[in-house]
């Protein structure tokens, strides 16, 4: 791998550890002769990238070396910064080629044949993308078009297939847990139910585990739960609390019977809108039907910011340096993942897959809204096989 050059980049939401394994990207590379080229603000940085031009190429591309990554495992975030663009279908042409005759598909562009010349021009042998799901189905399709791509899962949602585990997960749990914890004692001064949102668009791993390890309830976007139970479990709970008190923790996408999950503004690059606080509404159903008061709280942005645990900050490493590995034995289209709790290459996913869900049956206590404490012999630790 002798004078290769590696391209590098983040793409979709940041979470804790993306600059633990940009650093082992650039060690591993340097000491293998390798240039690293960092790409910035995720897929933009391949599409509006002008190479005639010396201030987009300073805005798009940063030169890694180990000088000015030695410090940058110790914050969260990316210094690569973030974007969610699609090159498949871009609803805005870059500057650049604002003159340019490009034929439309529908109301978009598909840029990937500037994406492949960019490419061409940074001289890349290899590009690692560290992304989810969007990020990584453009990853895939690079791969389908001949590029050589490594792929990093990264996701609180921890919903991409083929890999147990996603950079971010650890972290999310952690600061969620911590913060229900804290939370406890205004719920229970006040004796009121506690209501906690938590990102979670089509899968509910975050909000799980968060009631697995905080003894509360839960609500997923793989299961519609009734409300009117819901709410009865809860009082229940409430009334027998010395306190007198109760918390569930939701997932943004999740339902229950009659409800239906509100979006607002414009869909973003992957057709992805924001959704309206289920908590809050929630919220106002425990209102109406009782007159009991709630108290919610929307844990959703504060769980991706600062810097990675200790899981988070081993695994982002390790995916780093099996990436590494696999680029130096000459593979492409391949993954970092955890499989039956062991480290391993997989596939990048099929992005007609869509996100990875939690299997209810086995996970999920659909009479109790709980998460399934039972039965976990012979399972890795993240409860669930890719």
């Amino acid at each position: 791998m002798a004078n290769k050059r590696i391209g590098i980049l983040t793409g979709g939401g940041d979470v804790p550890g993306l600059n633990s394994v940009i650093k082992e990207v650039v060690y591993r590379g340097t000491e293998n002769d390798c240039e690293i080229i960092g790409i910035r603000r995720g897929w933009e940085g391949v599409t509006h990238l002008n190479f005639e031009e010396k201030a987009s190429r300073e805005h798009y591309i940063l030169p890694l070396n180990r000088a000015n990554t030695r410090t940058i495992d110790r914050y969260g975030g990316t210094i690569l910064h973030s974007s969610r663009t699609n090159p498949l279908r871009m609803r805005k042409l870059p500057p650049y080629l604002a003159g340019e005759s490009i034929p439309k598909k529908g109301e978009t562009w598909d840029l990937s044949p500037y994406v492949l010349k960019n490419i061409e021009r940074l001289n890349l042998d290899y590009l690692i993308a560290i992304g989810g799901d969007d990020t990584l189905s453009y990853a895939a399709h690079l791969h389908s078009l001949g590029v050589k791509v490594v792929a990093i899962p990264k996701t609180m949602d921890n919903d991409v297939h083929n890999t147990e585990y996603c950079i971010g997960f650890s972290t999310a749990i952690t600061r969620a847990m911590d913060a229900i914890q804290r939370q406890r004692t205004t719920a229970g001064s006040h004796e009121r139910i506690g209501i906690f949102r938590v990102f979670g668009r089509d899968a509910g791993f975050t909000a799980l585990y968060t009631a697995y390890v905080t003894s509360i309830r839960c609500c997923i976007p793989e299961y519609k739960v009734n409300v009117d139970k819901l709410i009865d479990l809860l009082l229940v709970e409430k009334s027998d609390t010395p306190s007198n008190y109760v918390l569930v923790v939701l997932s943004e996408g999740a339902q229950w019977e009659g409800y239906t999950v509100q979006e607002y503004g414009e869909p973003d690059a992957f057709g992805h809108r924001h959704k309206a606080s289920i908590a809050e509404a929630l919220a106002m159903e425990i209102g109406n039907r009782t007159g009991e008061e709630c108290m919610v709280s929307d844990l959703t942005y504060d769980l991706r910011s600062g810097e990675p645990d200790f899981a988070d900050k081993l695994i982002a490493a390790t995916f780093g340096n099996i990436a590494m590995d696999t680029l130096f034995a000459g593979k492409s289209g391949l993954m970092s993942a955890l499989v039956h709790g062991c480290y391993t290459m997989a596939p990048i996913p099929d992005p007609k897959l869509g996100p990875r869900r939690v299997d209810v049956d086995t996970m999920y206590n659909k009479a109790r809204y709980r998460p399934n404490y039972a039965n976990k012999m012979g399972l890795p630790i993240f409860l669930t096989r890719a």
